[in-house]
């Protein structure tokens, strides 16, 4: 194992963060950065996109020993401008961080606090009609991390959901979301049906997606501000989100199967907005 420091020629360097070989130096000169929660994220596109987008927000950075390609490269040199420490490790030690191979041979970790902000926030600083993605129940950090991918696609202002009984932006998550995360605000909010609650005060018009609905996702007008409110594959909305939600519609299933998987069904539903929003190609 190596360490790497990184200073930028005609530049003064910040000092090195992080403690991943050097305990003393995190107590003794780490700063903020000591005592900040952290996170590890994953893969090319999770770590690049935090380096490019919020670098101070990266504590330290663990890169495989056998790579030197264009990515890897990529990876020290936004190191070096930003004064982050990095650190060559074996890759076992990285299947082992993660607790998985598919990080790539990159491993960041990062200030967990990054994805704290508040709905008041978003929805305050909208510059045009909201667009929100509302999950309830999704419990597979997989099915979270496709879902932010396609939030991001279709331009979504914030991804909502409860802080119970559903999946953490963990780092299996932030690596499915292929950058995504470091994009999409991410919202775990205490109590859901307030939330939405919230969200029709300020003017958003809360449509859930359920299957025994007499209204087709294609039929309902969707140019004003509006949330998308989504359940977990089979088990669908809670009963009192369902509750909350100004109107339901359901997907139209031509075939045997009866349900979706949420980051499918989120992309018909977002993507159906952003058509009657003269975002799709014509022709």
């Amino acid at each position: 194992m190596s360490e790497c420091h990184f200073s930028t020629s005609g530049k003064k360097a910040r000092a090195p963060r992080g403690d991943a070989c050097h305990g003393q130096q995190r107590e003794n000169g780490g700063g903020a950065a000591a005592h900040a929660p952290s996170r590890l994220i994953y893969g090319f596109h999770a770590v690049l996109g935090r380096l490019r987008r919020d670098p101070d927000a990266v504590f330290e950075l663990y890169l495989s020993a056998l790579r030197n390609d264009a990515r890897a490269r990529e990876v020290h040199r936004l190191a070096e401008e930003a004064g982050v420490r990095m650190t060559q490790v074996e890759g076992e030690r990285l299947d082992g961080m993660v607790g998985t191979r598919r990080h790539q041979g990159v491993i960041a970790r990062v200030d967990a606090r990054q994805r704290m902000i508040a709905l008041d926030d978003v929805l305050e600083s909208l510059a045009g009609p909201a667009l929100l993605l509302v999950l309830d129940g999704v419990q597979d950090p997989r099915n979270l991390g496709a879902c932010l991918r396609v939030a991001d696609a279709a331009g979504v202002h914030a991804v909502i959901a409860p802080k119970d009984r559903a999946a953490s932006l963990n780092a299996a998550a932030v690596k499915v979301a292929s950058g995504a995360a470091e994009t999409v605000p991410y919202i775990a909010v205490t109590n859901l049906a307030r939330a939405l609650e919230q969200m029709k005060k300020a003017g958003v018009w809360v449509v859930g997606a359920a299957g025994e609905a007499e209204t087709s996702v294609f039929g309902i007008d969707q140019r004003g501000p509006l949330a998308w409110v989504l359940g977990a594959e089979g088990e669908g909305l809670r009963r009192l989100t369902r509750a909350t939600c100004d109107e339901l519609v359901h997907i139209p299933m031509l075939g045997s199967v009866e349900s979706l998987n949420v980051s499918v069904a989120s992309g018909i539903c977002l993507f159906e907005t952003v058509r009657q929003r003269g975002g799709g190609a014509e022709g």
